[in-house]
């Protein structure tokens, strides 16, 4: 594993998914990558199940020099907090910077809307069955695995993914 590896996890100020935050994030650190955390809000950051993690940035202030990758985690705030055109322009930047980036749970969906996801392979959260109309909508293949990587972009469905979520994005800088 190369050292001084450092990603950016997102998380929604209130309402992300803990096991999609905090399963790959200890297994990132696990395999000495950095991992900051930044939301919508610079206060500590409320989890669905109540519980919390400090933000080290505001989305807006990720500079793509000084990281590696961006990953979106999912939840049910994370819609409300982070599909807007404040993560579309991250987003964007980041993958104009040629880094890694990915989004797991409801939050492909970010990604799909931010463009990024055009005519690439992806998955994500379909609890609701309205997945494969909105990646139709911006031309994604859906494809129903667990986790998907199409490049430097990687998908997954949901917290039973979170472990081989994580794993993967190991094996992204590996």
């Amino acid at each position: 594993m190369k050292n001084g590896i450092t990603v950016v996890f997102v998380v929604a100020n209130e309402g992300f998914q803990p096991i999609e935050y905090a399963v790959p994030k200890k297994l990132l650190e696990q395999a000495g990558i950095n991992v900051l955390t930044a939301s919508n809000k610079l206060a500590p950051a409320i989890a669905k199940d109540g519980s919390s993690c400090s933000v080290d940035m505001l989305i807006q202030n990720i500079k793509t020099d000084d990281i590696d990758g961006v990953f979106i985690v999912g939840g049910p705030g994370a819609l409300n907090a982070l599909d807007n055109p404040a993560t579309y322009t991250m987003l964007k930047q980041v993958a104009a910077a040629q880094k890694k980036f990915g989004a797991i749970c409801i939050s492909t969906r970010i990604l799909a809307q931010s463009g990024l996801l055009n005519d690439k392979q992806a998955t994500g959260w379909n609890g609701d069955n309205e997945l494969p109309g909105i990646f139709k909508q911006y031309n994604v293949h859906y494809k129903t695995q667990d986790v998907v990587r199409d490049g430097d972009i990687l998908t997954a469905t949901g917290p039973e993914a979170a472990r081989e979520y994580g794993e993967q994005i190991i094996s992204m800088f590996s």
